[in-house]
């Protein structure tokens, strides 16, 4: 894995427990956050997907 895919999935899973110990805590924007990480997590996936797509080429 490239370091782009590490640091996105680390930040989007970061973000992930931050909004999760949020939404325990009733904080009301750990919605967001919880959207922010998937947003991330989703990121680090296209970007795996596209770079072993593109190995096989």
């Amino acid at each position: 894995m490239s370091k782009k895919v590490i640091s996105f999935f680390s930040f989007g899973f970061l973000l992930i427990i931050i909004g999760a110990i949020g939404k325990i805590l009733k904080w009301d924007q750990a919605s967001v956050v919880l959207a922010t990480g998937l947003v991330f997590e989703t990121l680090a996936v296209i970007i795996l997907a596209w770079d072993k797509i593109k190995k096989n080429e």
